[in-house]
């Protein structure tokens, strides 16, 4: 089958949803978006509670790293969403920008147009803030941002520590330097979860000039002449072609903008040859400089029953699962996130490096019934990240085969800056959880385990432990020098017609999560596309 658009958009992520619902806003656009993944209908994309049990289901992708040589060896799962919506559709429903100086690195690095100044007005463009229009916030975009809740009497306790200890409690992490404590904000609409596909594409998919497919992976790009024409893709088994008569949009995500550009002999040569894809450009920067969040998690048992626990009692659940059925309220509605805290691991830095993430539940926490099925212990989980890691890492191709999954090396702690840093981070939750009113609450630590103490002792436990936060970036790195993949208009060195729009842009990994991130550049991809 052949198909012409104006536009071909593929992936229908956080980025790719947007890019599409915006381009079609223009009746005179036909534009075409591809998804590999299927429909975003079934419950547990619907329901906040339920985003843990997706990571392994139907709707991820299932990568995983190669050995990772720094981490004991250990192949880590890099989940990322294959449905509509992306990893928007499973992911954790935290709104989080980062640090304003994080964008201005940006265009400090080469992508001018992108300081904080200049994509402040996307975020608010896709955002329809509780708080309602403000000079931080957008009141009227299509992505309902909730307020984070939690009364759970360990999440005032968390508060008033903080506050003893001279640590900043913020009512807003986005208004400003995000340094401190708080409950972030929520992708949450009603008690459901408002992923991409939800806030832009739905609305979108009425208009005629916008086709969706799913269920269908692209293979590789179209390029004559040095113009990028289409895209090629399979779909029941069969291959199409969808040809684009402006421009094709690789919003595929870290993993795959990058595995799909190599496919089609676009990325460092020798690589290519390697594997037997022919060369169609070589761009060394293609797949290199991943970057992602090393995350190490910790539990603390508790001295006092969680309301979180009391709350997944099978009876208890069930009336609340009828009750968000019929308003959108009740424990299903939300997810159990005690405090972040953005923190220095010095003073004379400016900007936090460290991220904490409290949860009042044990992270295997699970319905039961007296008698029947004991709760999980108690307790309270610390998830430590490292905010700006300096290690790097590639995506890579396996083999010729477009069906393949890709390689994927993280290179976690390959600097050991990153390593002494999450050691930090260790010992600062130690010292948080005995202090103030939090210490009534806090019991024996449980991993990794209290006789972990010197540094080599917390290293082994960091390595057998670390897992990923599931923000990768970087992988079609925007900017001026030899290794950018795109230009700040985010085409494609040496490829006309072509652009790439999604946290794989990103010249750095920003101080936060990356979902508000990539629908922000969505937004300002749209928008540049559009005036162009």
């Amino acid at each position: 089958m052949r198909m012409t658009y104006d536009y071909v958009v593929i992936g229908a992520g956080s980025a790719g949803s947007v890019i599409a619902a915006r381009l079609s806003e223009d009746s005179s656009n036909r534009v075409l978006l591809i998804e590999p993944g299927g429909r975003d209908r079934n419950i547990a994309l619907i329901m906040p509670l339920l985003f843990p049990t997706l990571r392994t289901s139907a709707f991820d992708w299932g990568y995983q790293t190669d050995p990772e040589p720094f981490a004991d060896d250990r192949v880590f799962p890099a989940p990322r969403g294959k449905v509509l919506g992306g990893s928007s559709s499973v992911n954790g429903m935290i709104y989080s920008r980062g640090h304003p100086r994080d964008y201005d690195e940006w265009a400090a690095m080469g992508a001018h147009g992108w300081s904080h100044d200049e994509v402040l007005p996307y975020f608010k463009k896709s955002e329809r803030n509780w708080r309602g229009e403000g000079p931080h916030h957008g009141g009227n975009g299509p992505l309902h941002v909730t307020q984070g809740r939690s009364d759970e009497p360990v999440a005032k306790a968390i508060r008033q520590t903080a506050r003893s200890m001279q640590y900043r409690v913020l009512d807003d992490f986005e208004a400003g330097d995000p340094e401190g404590f708080a409950l972030p904000d929520s992708t949450i609409h009603r008690g459901r979860r408002a992923s991409a596909s939800k806030a832009f594409l739905a609305p979108a998919r009425r208009r005629p000039n916008l086709t969706v497919i799913t269920g269908a992976q692209v293979t590789k790009i179209l390029i004559e002449g040095g113009r990028a024409r289409g895209a090629e893709y399979v779909r029941e088994g069969r291959a199409e072609i969808a040809y684009a008569g402006r421009d094709t949009i690789l919003s595929a995500g870290a993993y795959a903008s990058p595995q799909i550009l190599l496919l089609s002999g676009i990325g460092p040569a020798e690589h290519l040859r390697e594997i037997g894809v022919p060369v169609t450009l070589d761009l060394p920067g293609v797949g290199g400089g991943l970057q992602e969040h090393p995350l190490v998690p910790m539990g603390f048992a508790l001295k006092r029953p969680s309301r979180f626990t009391g709350r997944m009692r099978a009876d208890r659940l069930a009336l609340s699962v009828v009750e968000w059925l019929l308003t959108g309220r009740g424990t299903p509605a939300g997810v159990p996130i005690s405090s972040f805290a953005y923190y220095k691991s010095h003073p004379g830095i400016a900007r936090p490096d460290l991220e904490n993430v409290f949860i009042a539940t044990n992270v295997a926490a699970r319905m039961w019934f007296p008698g029947v099925r004991a709760p999980v212990p108690e307790m309270l989980t610390s998830l430590n990240m490292v905010l700006r890691p300096q290690s790097r890492g590639f995506v890579r191709l396996r083999s010729a085969d477009p069906l393949a999954p890709p390689r994927i090396q993280l290179n976690f702690f390959q600097e050991p800056e990153d390593l002494r840093l999450m050691r930090h981070a260790l010992r600062w939750t130690r010292d948080f959880v005995r202090q103030g009113p939090l210490a009534d609450f806090v019991g024996e630590e449980l991993s990794p385990g209290a006789d972990a103490r010197t540094d080599a002792e917390l290293d082994a436990a960091i390595r057998r432990s670390v897992t990923t936060g599931q923000h990768p970036a970087g992988t079609c790195a925007m900017g001026g020098g030899e290794d950018a993949v795109v230009d700040p208009q985010l085409r494609v060195r040496g490829i006309d017609g072509l652009r790439v729009a999604d946290a794989s842009i990103m010249p750095r990994l920003i101080g936060g999560h990356t979902n508000a991130p990539a629908i922000m550049i969505g937004e300002k991809a749209a928008a540049m596309i559009l005036a162009a």
